[in-house]
C-alpha cells in the first residue's frame, strides 16, 4: 500500500478512536466565539432589520428569531456577528 493510503488510514483510525472517547495523540483545538446580542449589534450599524438581514445574508425571520431570543446564531453567522460587534462599520465598508 502507498504511504498516502497508510497515512489516511492512520488518521481515520485515530479519529474513530477519539470519537469513541479513547485516549489518542490527537490535538484538539477549541475556539470560543463570544455570545452575541444581535439586536444591539444591528442597532450599532444603524440599519433596519430588513437591511441588516439582507446585508448578512439571512432571512428577516431568522434575524427576528435571533433578536427575540427564540434562536441563537451559530457557526459562521455567530462569527460574523461577533466581528460586526467589534467593528459595526464592517458591513457598510464591505458592501460599498
Amino acid at each position: 500500500m502507498s504511504e498516502v493510503y497508510n497515512s489516511l488510514m492512520d488518521g481515520l483510525t485515530e479519529a474513530v478512536a477519539f470519537a469513541r472517547g479513547e485516549k489518542t495523540n490527537a490535538i484538539v483545538h477549541q475556539i470560543a466565539v463570544p455570545a452575541v446580542d444581535v439586536a444591539a449589534i444591528r442597532a450599532s450599524t444603524g440599519l433596519s432589520q430588513s437591511a441588516f438581514a439582507r446585508s448578512i445574508g439571512v432571512a428577516k425571520g431568522t434575524l427576528l428569531n435571533w433578536e427575540h431570543g427564540r434562536r441563537q446564531p451559530t457557526g459562521p453567522a455567530q462569527v460574523l456577528l461577533a466581528m460586526i460587534a467589534k467593528k459595526p462599520s464592517l458591513v457598510s465598508e464591505l458592501l460599498r
